[in-house]
């Protein structure tokens, strides 16, 4: 099998690759810094802060991802008038800061479901006892609930890394040349789909295990107080 197709490509694959972790990378942040915000007032009792929020995650869980880039990226086209005049048409006819903005919003929903389930699942007695030292209100939150949240939303919240990263694929429709967009169109120019897609897909597959490596270690790390300690000292033998 000749695989001068491959190595030829390489370096614009590499390319690809790169803005396909750059978007997964900006996305996940921005997305995450929403997320929490939104769980908080998902759980909220007031109708006003969890019915809005109910219809965003409604939204953005419920339709596929694919219809909202197009309506971004094309339907942002139809209010060219007020986006030019409130600046930022600038930002709207840029294909790269759609696709962005696009996956950021999908992520910020279904991340902040996640957290939803996690911030439910903090143990009562956790919460107080905390109360019972006098933590309430954003000190609750921020040095008892959020912690733990964190810790038990992480190996969901890793699935959602990977999903992000596979469906930045999609991007390729909107002309950014991700890795998937590299791809096509050394396809499109030499007709050897099958071993650059294998290719482009064995690139993926690498990406998706960093990050789960990278989920296994901050997990690693955060349940440090969980795990056994060696005795220090000796053992003392028990007697005969």
């Amino acid at each position: 099998m000749d695989l001068s197709i491959i190595w030829e490509s390489l370096p614009r694959l590499l390319d690809g690759a790169a803005l396909t972790v750059e978007i997964t990378v900006i996305s996940l942040a921005i997305g995450l810094a929403l997320a929490v915000p939104l769980a908080i007032m998902r759980l909220s009792s007031n109708p006003l802060l969890w019915m809005p929020v109910y219809g965003y995650i409604f939204y953005f869980r419920g339709t596929p991802l694919l219809v909202q880039l197009f309506l971004v990226y094309f339907g942002s086209g139809q209010f060219r008038p007020f986006l030019d005049s409130i600046g930022l048409w600038v930002l709207f006819r840029e294909a790269y800061f759609c696709a962005v903005l696009t996956l950021t919003l999908n992520t910020a929903a279904y991340t902040a479901e996640i957290l939803r389930g996690a911030i439910q699942g903090v143990p009562r007695g956790d919460i107080e006892a905390a109360r019972a030292l006098g933590y309430s209100g954003t000190l609750l939150y921020r040095r008892i609930v959020l912690p733990k949240a964190f810790r038990l939303a992480l190996p969901a919240y890793t699935n959602e890394v990977v999903f992000l990263l596979q469906a930045t694929s999609l991007v390729s429709i909107i002309t950014l040349l991700d890795l998937t967009g590299v791809a096509r169109i050394i396809v499109a120019r030499s007709f050897e789909p099958y071993k650059l897609y294998i290719t482009a897909g064995l690139m993926y597959l690498a990406m998706s295990y960093f990050f789960i490596l990278l989920s296994r270690f901050i997990e690693h790390r955060l349940s440090g107080h969980m795990r056994e300690r060696p005795a220090s000292g000796r053992a003392v033998s028990a007697p005969r």
